[in-house]
C-alpha cells in the first residue's frame, strides 16, 4: 500500500509526458493517473513511498520548467484517494451527498484526502479537471453528519488557498440523482 500521492501540473501537454517519462524513471514509483485535461494542461500523479515521491515530484518540477502550474505531495494519504481519482469507487448505498468543488486540481487532492480523513466517508469521485474547464470536483458519502464534517474539512482546505468554488450537503439524495452520478 502506498503512503504517498505527489502531483504535478503542466502547462504544456508535450513537456508533460516528457517530465511523467523521467518521474517514473528516475524514481521508484507509479503511476496513479496521466494525461491531459482541461483547459489544455496536463497532469502526472504518482504514488509510493514519501522519500520517491517527493523525488519524483521534484524531477517533475525541475523538468516542467516555465510549464510548471503547480505540484504537491500528501505523506500518509488516505488510501481512498487513489480509487476515488481513477474513478473506482463504487458503494453500496448512497447516503448524504457531499460535493465540494474547486478552482485547483492541486487543491483538490488535498482537499479530499482532509474531508477521507476526518470522518468516516466513502470517496465517489475525485475528478481533475476533464471537462470542467480547469476546475475539480469530489463527490462523497456518508450520514449526514459525517458529510457536514467532510464539507467543513474540505471547506477549510479550499477557503485557505482562496479556490473555493462551493460545497453541498444532500441529506437524502434522489435515487434518480444518484443514477446520474456514475
Amino acid at each position: 500500500m502506498s503512503k504517498a500521492i505527489g502531483m504535478v501540473e503542466f502547462t504544456s501537454i508535450a513537456r508533460g509526458i516528457y517530465a511523467a517519462d523521467q518521474m517514473v524513471k528516475i524514481s521508484d514509483v507509479e503511476i496513479v493517473t496521466a494525461g491531459s485535461v482541461c483547459p489544455g494542461k496536463y497532469i502526472a500523479i504518482v504514488q509510493g513511498d514519501v522519500a520517491a515521491v517527493q523525488d519524483s515530484v521534484g524531477i517533475g518540477e525541475r523538468m516542467a520548467e516555465e510549464y510548471l502550474v503547480d505540484s504537491i505531495v500528501i505523506p500518509n494519504v488516505s488510501p481512498l484517494v487513489f480509487p476515488a481519482i481513477t474513478g473506482a469507487t463504487m458503494p453500496e448505498r448512497i447516503q448524504a451527498l457531499g460535493i465540494m468543488e474547486s478552482f485547483s486540481l492541486a487543491t483538490m487532492v488535498i482537499a479530499a484526502d482532509a474531508i477521507l480523513k476526518a470522518a468516516e466517508l466513502e470517496p465517489l469521485e475525485l475528478r481533475l479537471g476533464t471537462g470542467l474547464g480547469g476546475k475539480s470536483f469530489f463527490t462523497f458519502t456518508g450520514d449526514v453528519a459525517a458529510v457536514q464534517t467532510g464539507v467543513e474539512a474540505g471547506v477549510a482546505v479550499c477557503e485557505e488557498k482562496g479556490l473555493l468554488v462551493n460545497a453541498e450537503v444532500i441529506p437524502s439524495p434522489s435515487d434518480r440523482l444518484v443514477s446520474s452520478l456514475f
